[in-house]
């Protein structure tokens, strides 16, 4: 699986990146293979002039030790962004967030010129989005509230913990991880979950993927928005 990864970030960075770009970098370990390939064709000389944007601390780190020079949203919007997802519609809807960085994610995804490329393998292709949790970044201050208002959305909301503690991001907020039966309109109840007080995003990305590099032990497959 991880060998699947490695050749769809590599696929795309090919394929999709030009020196000269601003680049969003994903946060995951899809994404993580992004931000190598660009290090490597960085030092190898067949790219240049290319700075990321990370959404992560995690990712920021792993791009200094890869040699992407790095750039804030104040500086400069990225060309396109690359990063990974949990769960990919035939639509290119996704599901995002299951590693803990969604809000950065989106705010950088949405950021980009020419939307976002997504880099996964096989695994992550679902007919209808929800097989596993949606997760929504919310405030701390009240949450179990805005976990009882999402919950008449139709979810399970359970907040994301390491051992007995809450999971906090980077930006300092709680993750409610989702459950629901099915998510058959992705733009409605996301707009439905923004109106919630205290839920700050949510991990469905709509009309925000430009493409998907899937990657699958028959070989690689690159679906493009129309």
């Amino acid at each position: 699986m991880e060998e699947l990864k490695r050749v769809a970030a590599r696929e795309a960075v090919d394929r999709y990146v030009r020196s000269g770009m601003v680049v969003g970098l994903g946060t995951g370990t899809t994404a993580s293979w992004a931000v190598r390939r660009i290090g490597e064709r960085l030092v190898e000389g067949s790219l240049s002039g290319v700075r990321g944007v990370p959404t992560s601390e995690y990712t920021a780190a792993l791009a200094r030790e890869c040699g992407v020079p790095l750039v804030s949203l104040s500086e400069s919007r990225p060309e396109l962004t690359i990063d990974g997802a949990d769960e990919i519609a035939p639509d290119l809807s996704v599901i995002k967030g299951r590693g803990g960085a969604l809000l950065r994610e989106k705010i950088v995804a949405a950021a980009s010129r020419r939307g976002v490329v997504i880099v996964a393998d096989g695994s992550k292709q679902v007919s209808l989005l929800g097989n596993g949790p949606l997760p929504v970044e919310v405030e701390p201050f009240g949450w179990e509230t805005t976990a009882e208002a999402l919950s008449e959305l139709g979810c399970a909301p359970e907040l994301r913990r390491v051992k007995t503690q809450p999971f906090v991001t980077d930006g300092g907020h709680y993750t409610l991880d989702c459950r629901f039966p099915g998510i058959p309109d992705p733009a409605g109840l996301a707009c439905k979950i923004k109106r919630v007080p205290g839920a700050l995003e949510c991990g469905l990305f709509v009309g925000l993927a430009r493409a998907a590099v899937i990657a699958t032990p028959e070989g690689v497959e690159v679906l493009e928005a129309p």
